[in-house]
């Protein structure tokens, strides 16, 4: 799958969309129900997706979608039709233990994860269980490209919570306060 990104000229962006503009636009997680062949929707939170996804590979994905910068979130695509892989119970707690585990090793060290670090864990978490249905670039590219098609604007219209908003502030004033 190289240079699938390139293929399915998709944007991914931070936060949730209320709905993609012409350059696709969305997070990983919206993306994703699209290339499974879902109708669009906004995803705020992880409880939103379909059951058939993963919710911690899901939440670990919105997370480093949300963290990451706008070049390193289009690393990102090729990973948009390989979350809905919802496992049993048992499964998806070895999921979250595993993803929990290499987040509280990183922060008791007190270090940042790196986005290529983050990537490790999210392929490490799809390992556990099943995998997702394989989707072919044929099968994904045309339920994308039908949804930017009813786009209304060129860009897509950002759907930001006031509490992400508010959440946003504090980050930037911690940032801002280091910087003394």
């Amino acid at each position: 799958m190289a240079h699938f990104d390139h293929i399915l000229n998709w944007t991914l962006k931070v936060g949730s969309h209320v709905f993609p503009g012409e350059d696709g636009g969305t997070c990983i997680n919206e993306a994703a129900i699209v290339a499974a062949g879902f109708p669009y929707q906004p995803v705020r939170r992880v409880k939103d997706m379909p059951d058939c996804f993963s919710r911690p590979i899901c939440r670990w994905a919105m997370q480093l979608n949300d963290d990451a910068t706008d070049e390193e979130r289009q690393r990102l695509l090729p990973f948009v039709t390989r979350l809905a892989c919802a496992d049993t119970p048992e499964i998806e707690e070895k999921r979250a233990a595993y993803i929990d585990s290499h987040l509280t090793l990183s922060f008791s060290f007190d270090q940042r994860i790196t986005f290529e670090e983050g990537l490790k864990i999210l392929e490490g978490a799809l390992a556990i269980g099943r995998p997702a249905d394989p989707l072919g670039v044929d099968t994904v590219k045309p339920r994308l490209d039908g949804v930017r098609g009813r786009a209304t604007t060129p860009t897509s219209v950002s759907d930001t919570s006031l509490l992400s908003k508010i959440k946003k502030w504090f980050g930037t004033a911690k940032q801002t306060e280091g910087a003394d």
